[in-house]
């Protein structure tokens, strides 16, 4: 394949994924009328969760009939975690922040990406709560509602805001440690409760990280970290390996930081973790 095809491959795919979005969010507008859990008495579905990726995997299946679909809510279709897919394969969360949504918390969003066999290619995060579609394709920079955005230009921590996500309900480990570590450096953290609108913010520029523990699925992270990558954030594992272009992202839990303080707080997080394992 040229490499004006590709580009060509690549923007059609965005341009079907922000459609998407679109229409994702008229829908997660609506309110749930019916709301019920699944493995506990807090991992809550909606019926707005499989209506939205029920349609997502028949428009995707009716554009790209050649590609896999993995879903949070009705299985997997393609590879799961790490590794080139074997063919192009998306990865849809049609409510991220699902708590958040049955209880009319307003953030949560829609998150769907697209991975082949160079890794990730095209991603879009939909910000129920501002009404805004975040997107991403390789090598092609972020957009918000198809104007440009990056990280933050800060080279100082102190004073920034980083989000956290719990690992389901519970901390994970070196969170609480991270905890520490943030708040002696003056800044301060937020769980805001979505990990795919979390880690689409850093790439809005609005927070200077999001640190992520384990217990995620890829469709949790794929879409929010390939967009933090292309404003110009760095992902980190928690081992402190730093994810490249053609690497998914680590599911044992990862840092998207913007470049400026990237490196200190990725320090933190391994000292916090390492911290815990120590005692």
């Amino acid at each position: 394949m040229t490499t004006q095809m590709a580009t060509q491959t690549t923007r059609h795919a965005l341009y079907v994924a922000e459609i998407l979005a679109l229409w994702a969010l008229d829908r997660i507008r609506e309110r749930p009328t019916d709301i019920d859990v699944k493995a506990n008495a807090a991992d809550y579905v909606t019926d707005t969760d499989r209506e939205i990726e029920q349609h997502v995997r028949a428009e995707l299946n009716r554009h790209f009939p050649d590609h896999a679909v993995n879903g949070e809510e009705f299985g997997d279709g393609g590879v799961e975690s790490g590794g080139p897919a074997v063919r192009p394969t998306w990865f849809i969360d049609p409510v991220d922040g699902t708590t958040n949504y049955a209880h009319d918390l307003p953030w949560h969003s829609f998150s769907l990406a697209l991975h082949d066999a160079a890794g990730p290619l095209v991603a879009v995060v939909a910000d129920a709560g501002r009404g805004h579609v975040i997107s991403a394709a390789r090598g092609m920079g972020a957009r918000c509602d198809g104007m440009p955005i990056s990280a933050s230009a800060a080279t100082d921590p102190t004073g920034a805001v980083v989000l956290t996500e719990l690992a389901a309900t519970a901390p994970w480990p070196g969170q609480l440690g991270f905890l520490d570590r943030m708040i002696q450096r003056s800044i301060t953290m937020r769980i805001p409760g979505s990990s795919a609108l979390s880690l689409a913010t850093v790439a809005t520029g609005r927070v200077a990280a999001t640190a992520l523990g384990g217990g995620y699925g890829m469709w949790d992270v794929a879409a929010g970290a390939l967009i933090a990558r292309e404003a110009g954030a760095r992902v980190f594992a928690h081992d402190g390996t730093e994810a490249g272009p053609s690497d998914a992202p680590p599911l044992g839990g990862l840092l998207a930081a913007a470049p400026g303080v990237a490196e200190a707080l990725r320090d933190d997080l391994l000292a916090a973790i390492g911290a815990e394992s120590e005692a």
